[in-house]
């Protein structure tokens, strides 16, 4: 696997606005959101695509999910509701090959389109 922006991301070379960070992910808002809130949950363990994932590997997906989940407690939007979406390969959408979940909020999902990140 090659490098990609989220690890330059990760080790700090270019900007990203961090909400928030431990020692297994970091999640920063999308430069390109596709809804009020799209905040991206990357693990720091390079792992390409779900294909890839191994099961000795799965607690990563499981703590991206707890961190967007947390967040949108913290941020006041998990009562009014959220969508969280992981694309696996080209034809998923899938165009940063490094895992990662779009965490999008903000605004009745029908309002962001027919489309997902």
């Amino acid at each position: 696997m090659g490098e990609t922006i989220f690890d330059r991301i990760i080790r700090r070379e270019i900007p990203a606005d961090i909400v928030f960070e431990d020692e297994h992910l970091i999640a920063f808002r999308d430069i390109a959101p596709q809804a009020p809130v799209h905040v991206l949950f990357v693990p720091k363990t390079p792992i390409p695509t779900l294909d890839d994932l191994q099961a000795d590997q799965a607690a990563i997906v499981g703590r991206l999910a707890l961190a967007a989940a947390d967040y949108a407690r913290r941020e006041g939007f998990a009562d009014d509701g959220y969508r969280v979406v992981m694309n696996c390969n080209e034809h998923g959408g899938q165009t940063v090959f490094q895992i990662h979940l779009h965490l999008l909020a903000g605004a009745p999902l029908g309002r962001f389109g027919t489309g997902v990140p």
